[in-house]
């Protein structure tokens, strides 16, 4: 580490924070570290979770941000809403579609069983009919030999 510098840098919330500086590589990006590695675990907060400035809750600034974000959630309830009623009215339709096809299917099924019968009752009617040639020579070819 001869060859890095450190210099530490206090911000307002006396948080303080080292600069690592590679003197090999001057084009490279700063690092930021804690100088207090037990202090925080060396990650930054989210600017989420960042201690804000306490607004007066009496403030107009407060109550419009409050207002703004009262009808945001009030909208995406309603949204929420809206999907599972829109979601529940497919479920619906999709399954009533399902009815009518399996519907469709057994008498589908039914008119194929009755063409098949009709099928194999003409087919053996046709079989009884027809007869089979004979080998009975007739007295016409008996009188040519």
């Amino acid at each position: 580490m001869s060859r890095l510098s450190q210099a530490k840098l206090n911000t307002a919330d006396h948080i303080s924070v080292s600069v690592i500086q590679s003197q090999a590589h001057t084009s490279q990006v700063p690092q930021l570290i804690p100088a207090n590695p037990s202090a925080g675990g060396g990650k930054a907060l989210p600017p989420s979770k960042m201690k804000k400035p306490s607004a007066d809750k009496d403030s107009d600034e407060y109550r419009q941000r409050r207002e703004r974000n009262n009808l945001a959630v009030k909208k995406s309830r309603m949204r929420s809403k809206q999907k599972a009623m829109d979601t529940q009215q497919r479920v619906n339709e999709l399954k009533e579609e399902n009815e009518r096809l399996e519907a469709k299917i057994k008498l589908l099924s039914k008119e194929l069983s009755v063409l098949k019968d009709l099928f194999l009752e003409h087919a053996h009617n046709l079989a009884d009919n027809v007869q089979p040639p004979t080998e009975n020579v007739s007295e016409s070819d008996n009188k040519l030999t």
